[in-house]
């Protein structure tokens, strides 16, 4: 049985992944169509941080998208600042593929810049906001408290963190509700029960989302008092912390 853990099954849009062995080492290309079709709001939640992101980004602000994959917020944060003096916008990720992507791809975004690093051991400088979206809850349980801290204290009085995170429900009913609606939601989307089955599988140990209640009170013990739901659809929520 040993190989059979180790086989790559196919989880939609080309993407092969092992049990309990999912990856973000993955061609950048075939991670965005992935990712879009997967989480519900994809884009509007990106729209959401940009329209939020003007109450915290002003002349000289730096602005930490963590996690940031193939950069799309990242850029489309850039680009809505765009026009404000010496902002600065930082794409951090560990894959150091994704930097590569991100470099490459937006080479001409000059307030853009792209760190190929932990996100639990850098040094951030002081920001205006952090966005962080769907990356916390691939971050080890037994860290992701320090991160939290860590991006709370690295803001600026008054900034932001911007969190959108897939969450565990209250109970156990609520739970079998969103996760039956989340697997229409994705056969919609054009994903077979194989591929839904096996995505699910290789999210085993690497995917460990907390409930809504969790996610704030682990801000609350980081130091944030100023918390609130921005998006919600069944088990993906946005929330923005002030600092």
């Amino acid at each position: 049985m040993a190989g059979v853990r180790g086989k790559l099954d196919i989880v939609g849009d080309g993407i092969g992944a092992a049990d309990a062995r999912w990856s973000f080492d993955l061609p950048p290309e075939s991670f965005t169509e992935h990712v879009r079709k997967s989480i519900p709001l994809y884009d509007e939640g990106h729209d959401l941080v940009c329209r939020y992101s003007d109450y915290f980004v002003g002349t000289g602000s730096i602005v930490y998208d963590i996690g940031t994959s193939t950069g799309i917020l990242a850029n489309k944060l850039a680009d809505w600042h765009a026009g404000k003096r010496d902002v600065r916008i930082v794409g951090i990720d560990v894959v150091p593929s994704m930097i590569e992507y991100c470099q490459s791809r937006y080479a001409s975004q000059a307030n853009l810049q792209f760190v190929c690093a932990d996100l639990v051991s850098h040094d951030f400088e002081p920001a205006s906001l952090f966005t962080s979206y769907y990356v916390i809850q691939f971050v080890p349980t037994q860290v992701r408290q320090n991160l939290i801290d860590r991006i709370f204290q690295r803001l600026n009085w008054g900034g932001g963190f911007l969190m959108f995170e897939k969450v565990r429900a209250p109970d156990a009913r609520f739970q079998d509700y969103a996760t039956q609606i989340y697997a229409d939601y994705k056969l919609e989307h054009g994903y077979d029960a194989q591929e839904i089955v096996a995505k699910t599988r290789s999210l085993k140990g690497v995917l460990e989302p907390f409930s809504s209640n969790a996610n704030v009170e682990m801000l609350q013990r980081a130091g944030f008092k100023d918390i609130m739901t921005i998006q919600k659809w069944a088990c993906f929520e946005g929330i923005l912390a002030i600092k």
